[in-house]
Order: structure tokens, then C-alpha cells, then sequence
């Protein structure tokens, strides 16, 4: 089964740039509603994904809690404590599975890097529980 079933566009998925600051990241992540969003640059490659937690501890570690601070600083400085690995748009869906069982989504790429959607967990579990449920 191709990737490409699962996966939610670019187009409708919340991301930051990597140029944003912290500030214009904890906004727009706070609007969202997620916990974790990916990270793409100005041409559109994807560079990770960053968390709630990530920003938590860069605010404490770095600016006392301090909000205003964060608007000087920009995102590619903040360090990530986890890694988002993503997947290629020719990956076979059992890289995406394994993949997907250790993150809430897996960023797609295609094969210049560019960041074009994700794929979630929910999605495919969704997915194997349709296809479970019929076999029964």
C-alpha cells in the first residue's frame, strides 16, 4: 500500500520555520492544539520536529521564564531533545509502521528533502482496526 493514503498535505498540516522565534513557535504551536510540530526551513526541507517540552526547557534553561526574551531567539537554536526521523514518499508502509510506533507522527519528504505532510498514528491505526474489524 502506497504512503501516499495516509498522509495529510503540507498544505493542511501546522508547521514552524526554522527563522521563526521562540515566541512566533509557542504561538503558533499554542493555536494548534499539538503537542509537537515540525520544523521545515525556507526552501521547504525538513529540519525536525520540536515539542512543548523543548521550548519549556529552553525558556527555563536559557531566559528564566522570561517570554519577551524569546522573541530574539530564533528556533534553529533551540535544542531538541528528541529526534523525529522522517520518511521518504517511496518508503513501503512497513518503514512507516515502525516509524510511527515511536512518534504521535511521521514527517514525509520527498526525495529532495522537501517537506510535503505527515502521516499520523491515529491514521494508521485507524486504518489496521477497519481492516481487523472486517476479518472478524
Amino acid at each position: 500500500m502506497n504512503i501516499l493514503f495516509f498522509m495529510k498535505p503540507k498544505g493542511e498540516v501546522s508547521y514552524l520555520y526554522d527563522d521563526f522565534s521562540m515566541r512566533q513557535g509557542l504561538e503558533k504551536l499554542e493555536r494548534s492544539g499539538y503537542t509537537a510540530i515540525p520544523v521545515i526551513n525556507r526552501r521547504g526541507e525538513y529540519e525536525g520536529t520540536i515539542t512543548e517540552g523543548d521550548f519549556l526547557w529552553a525558556l527555563k534553561n536559557k531566559f528564566s521564564l522570561d517570554l519577551k526574551q524569546a522573541e530574539e531567539v530564533p528556533l534553529e537554536t533551540v535544542k531538541r531533545r528528541t529526534r523525529v526521523e522522517p520518511i521518504s514518499i517511496n518508503a513501503n508502509m512497513e518503514d512507516l509502521v515502525s516509524k510511527a510506533m515511536n512518534q504521535n507522527f511521521v514527517p514525509v519528504i520527498d526525495d529532495k528533502g522537501i517537506f510535503i505532510g505527515i502521516v499520523t498514528r491515529k491514521d494508521i491505526i485507524e486504518f489496521c482496526y477497519k481492516a481487523y474489524t472486517k476479518i472478524e
